[in-house]
């Protein structure tokens, strides 16, 4: 059953349920025109996109869903590899998502471990994909290689939140607000916007899935990083990149010209820049965001000899 909301007066959405296969992917519709699908990543749902998805709204159908785990969506049984959690399959159902929804190519955006199902889903589903934009982020393999005593301290969760069950969940558990006052939790929100965010760390199956996700990239996701480098297989469409300005990915990787200059090896087609506020500047600095998009999205698409009405 679809519904209605508005929310702190960032524009309507509809909310829907969308099953796939065994599991159901909660989302929310904005919009109505050529496809936007927004992947949300640790620790929010898909409601850190309203502000972002209340201005492509007037000419996209924006699709923000719960990736599974998360929210509203359903938490599947995990397994002792942990695949069910890993970007490939993430990917994949909300591939089954956007075809079940009307829409056999979009736009895709990421933020945070949305940012690396998005890569992973231009890799396995490269005629999906029309223009990728991914927001502070590098891939995980990268990420784990570079690994120093500064990621460590500063991305927490990848350490933590990969060791066996039991030891995160019930850290999580157990101190659910913790994740929201440091610096992985911190952006622009409400505090009613806070509760819905703290919930998913108030289940125990919805803790374990994320959880598992973790583990899936300190291990699947690996792999499947390495089996593409080794086949040389990239992002061949539109891609943009954003980091936040200040931030780690804007001072960590300067040996390697910095995250844009990874990202160049994955994608002969990226652009990118800075963005001011912190790791969560889309929820944080929505407008500057916006219009770096829009100007992404309207060269590639002349680039290409296309148009892209309001983009």
């Amino acid at each position: 059953m679809a519904s209605f909301s508005n929310l702190e007066s960032e524009g309507y959405f509809e909310s829907l349920q969308v099953k796939v296969g065994a599991n159901n992917i909660f989302l929310r519709r904005y919009g109505k025109g050529p496809a936007i699908l927004m992947v949300h990543g640790f620790p929010r749902t898909s409601l850190m996109w309203q502000r972002l998805a209340s201005k492509f709204a007037l000419d996209h159908t924006v699709i923000c869903p719960d990736i599974r785990g998360y929210g509203r969506s359903g938490v599947p049984d995990s397994t002792a590899d942990h695949s069910p959690y890993s970007k490939r399959v993430i990917a994949s159902e909300l591939v089954s998502v956007m075809e079940k929804l009307g829409f056999s190519q979009f736009i895709l955006i990421g933020h945070d471990r949305g940012g690396h199902v998005s890569y992973r889903m231009a890799l396995d589903h490269p005629q999906k994909v029309i223009q990728l934009a991914i927001f502070d982020v590098i891939p995980v393999m990268e990420a784990w290689h570079r690994a120093d005593a500064r990621f460590f301290q500063t991305y927490w969760p990848w350490v933590l939140l990969s060791q066996q069950n039991p030891l995160p969940e019930s850290y999580l558990l157990g101190a659910p607000r913790a994740v929201f006052e440091n610096g992985a939790g911190h952006g622009g929100f409400g505090s009613n916007i806070l509760e819905q965010y703290v919930r998913n760390f108030q289940d125990p199956a919805r803790v374990h899935g994320i959880c598992e996700e973790y583990r899936a990239a300190a291990t699947l996701d690996i792999e499947h990083d390495l089996a593409d480098k080794a086949a040389k297989r990239q992002i061949q469409c539109p891609t943009l990149h954003l980091w936040a300005e200040g931030g780690p990915l804007d001072t960590f990787y300067v040996k390697d010209g910095g995250s844009l200059g990874i990202w160049r090896e994955w994608a002969p087609h990226v652009r990118g820049q800075a963005v001011r506020g912190g790791h969560f500047f889309p929820e944080e600095n929505a407008g500057e965001t916006a219009t770096i998009l829009r100007k992404f999205l309207d060269d590639s698409y002349t680039e290409a000899g296309l148009s892209c009405s309001g983009a």
